[in-house]
């Protein structure tokens, strides 16, 4: 089902407050073992720009882009994404919408959501009480964890520089604009043809390669990483920041994992509830 993707994009996301974010990285792997690249290298994107430049891509090139953050809050465990809350959807795409409805932040952000609209569920610090209280997960960061992934940070933690939260929220924006335009994964079928939208999660990829470590910060270690992943070496003149080897050492490894796992689109574990409700990380297999 995955061999007719000629393209393999992994986007490092921001869920940064503002309209032009340094945080944003894209970078493109094409079929094969060609090195991967970056997008626009050195441009500060904007998440709206981001937007349509995925849309314009995947209307003329077969893409499976993948996102880092996540598609839904964890579901499942509580039944509800916002326990105790009145009017809260319980499917996924249902709640891109209801995210975007009570977001009134510029270009596709979603701190609103977290810092007013519904405060109470999300951790921003020891005021709020035990952290603990806050973590939950969804089944595919269980799956992982049980794996050995370590997928520590969860939806509702909004706080430090491992958090998630504002990211994930504000892709759910981004995943309501794609909505009905791109196949989301898992949420819709993978399709035979044209383009798809995944979740990522770069820690994979990186363990796929044979590294321990959670960030690159080198040539050298890109190019460790990307030869761990039957790729050929980056071509860079400079020395990159992890936004942008997030990006690069993804790409290669969604291209790697496409062509060499059989399971990839169909993982264990993954059930049509889960499907539309919490979804899946590409790589957890």
């Amino acid at each position: 089902m995955s061999a007719h993707f000629e393209s393999f994009v992994a986007i490092d996301w921001s869920g940064a407050k503002g309209n032009r974010h340094k945080g944003i990285a894209i970078a493109e792997a094409r079929v094969g073992r060609s090195p991967p690249r970056l997008v626009r290298p050195g441009h500060v994107w904007s998440r709206t720009e981001g937007l349509d430049w995925l849309l314009r891509k995947a209307a003329t090139d077969a893409t499976l882009f993948g996102f880092d953050f996540s598609f839904a809050p964890p579901f499942i465990e509580r039944g509800a994404y916002l326990p105790g809350e009145s009017g809260v959807p319980e499917t996924a795409r249902e709640f891109w919408a209801y995210v975007d409805d009570r977001s009134a932040d510029p270009d596709l952000g979603a701190a609103s959501f977290l810092e007013q609209v519904h405060r109470p569920h999300f951790y921003f610090g020891i005021a709020d009480g035990v952290k603990a209280d806050f973590v939950r997960f969804r089944q595919c960061d269980q799956q992982l964890n049980r794996q050995g992934g370590r997928k520590s940070a969860s939806a509702y933690d909004a706080i430090g520089a491992a958090q998630v939260a504002k990211a994930s929220f504000s892709g759910m924006r981004l995943l309501h604009a794609l909505d009905g335009k791109v196949a989301i994964f898992p949420m819709d079928p993978m399709p035979e043809h044209g383009s798809a939208v995944c979740e990522i999660y770069t820690r994979i990829y990186i363990r796929r390669a044979g590294l321990t470590g959670t960030k690159i910060r080198t040539r050298k270690q890109l190019n460790a990483a990307l030869a761990g992943l039957d790729s050929k070496p980056a071509r860079l003149s400079f020395e990159p920041d992890d936004h942008q080897t997030d990006a690069l050492v993804t790409a290669a490894g969604m291209r790697q994992l496409a062509r060499t796992e059989p399971r990839a689109f169909a993982p264990a574990g993954l059930t049509p509830l889960i499907a539309r409700t919490e979804g899946w990380t590409f790589g957890i297999l």
